[in-house]
């Protein structure tokens, strides 16, 4: 076998490149924070190792009990595992991670490791190994979870606000090419209570971070946001997918991975004012996100994120613009507006006759 002696200043320029590639993996550009995959059939190799897996695990008790796993595309291989007890969110997980890991893919898996354990991801099968003991303590298969209320059908009275086929109902709205409705886009109507259903798509953004990671929000009444966010897999703050942004929130995490077709289910009950336009009861609202319940007919008492401020006025619902190409379908709206009360007759006129 031929063997190569690198000269010193060889090396040194290949240890620089090495340490570049590694703050590039790192540090993502600018460019690469901004990339947006919107079609799963453009996604690189990172993307069919991420997802959610459900399994059993060997405990140190000789029992099985379930367990859940959210595998996390970080970009460049990166990655990062989180594990659940009871199952996934929203399925049997108790309470928050138990356990967050990070991994790098090699070929066709990802290997992640925390002394004594080390797990790997491949062929949509994630395997636990107890390096202890060398011995296989869990295998857990993925799943494609899928919101309960996806391709929910509007009741009776429903307005259909987007099927796909205008944005008659829209004062700004743009239908793609696959007749999805873009983000940014403001309703004509206004109604001050309702039953909202929409469904949402997620663009993969494997580079970006935080805020940065496919974001948007549905502003009811232009003033209360229910925040949209790629956080699969975050700890579910108040300001990431289902919290009412910078307010509360959500009781659960049920944002599933990127690509996948989601669903908001929101009750809102608009607040109440005096006839001198002082507020004598709080907005309210319910959300199911997925079909999961993360908000339980809360009082709101005030307006969040850059929504604008409370008053007696009724505002339309919005979809923000942030930059990022989320894409919405099948959404309509159940009116619980309270009947406005007929205008008093104006009062008739009279002539006096004279003779």
């Amino acid at each position: 076998m031929a063997c190569f002696k690198i000269s010193w200043p060889a090396r040194g320029l290949l240890i620089v490149l090495a340490l570049a590639l590694t703050a590039s993996a790192q540090n993502p550009t600018a460019e690469q924070r901004k990339l947006a995959v919107t079609d799963e059939k453009m996604a690189d190799a990172d993307y069919a190792l991420q997802g959610e897996y459900i399994g059993w695990v060997l405990t140190g008790n000789n029992e099985f009990q379930p367990i859940g796993l959210q595998v996390i595309a970080l970009g460049n291989g990166k990655f990062e595992a989180v594990e659940y007890g009871g199952g996934l969110p929203g399925a049997g997980a108790v309470g928050k991670a138990r356990m967050r890991i990070a991994g790098q893919r090699e070929q066709e898996l990802v290997r992640f490791e925390n002394d004594p354990l080390q797990i790997t991801v491949a062929n949509d099968r994630a395997v636990f190994v107890l390096e202890s003991i060398n011995s296989v303590i869990a295998q857990l298969q993925k799943v494609a979870r899928v919101s309960r209320t996806l391709g929910a059908k509007p009741p009776e009275k429903a307005i259909v606000i987007f099927d796909g086929s205008s944005t008659e109902h829209f004062q700004t709205g743009t239908i793609t090419a696959e007749k999805l409705l873009a983000e940014g886009a403001e309703l004509k109507q206004s109604f001050s209570s309702y039953q909202l259903h929409l469904e949402f798509r997620l663009p993969y953004m494997p580079y970006a971070r935080g805020q940065g990671r496919a974001n948007s929000g549905v502003y009811l009444q232009s003033r209360y946001e229910v925040q949209i966010l790629d956080s699969f897999g975050l700890q579910g703050k108040n300001n990431e997918c289902g919290g009412l942004y910078k307010y509360r929130e959500p009781a659960t995490n049920m944002c599933l991975p990127p690509l996948a077709w989601q669903t908001y289910d929101i009750d809102f009950v608009a607040a109440v004012y005096d006839k001198n336009g002082k507020k004598t009861t709080n907005a309210r609202l319910t959300v199911r996100h997925n079909g999961v319940l993360i908000h339980d007919d809360i009082g709101v008492e005030r307006k969040t994120g850059s929504g604008k401020a409370e008053s007696p006025v009724i505002f339309p619902i919005k979809l923000q613009n942030h930059g990022n190409p989320i894409r919405f379908r099948n959404i309509w709206l159940l009116d619980r507006s309270p009947a406005r009360r007929p205008a008093p007759p104006a009062p008739q006129s009279t002539t006096t006759s004279t003779r």
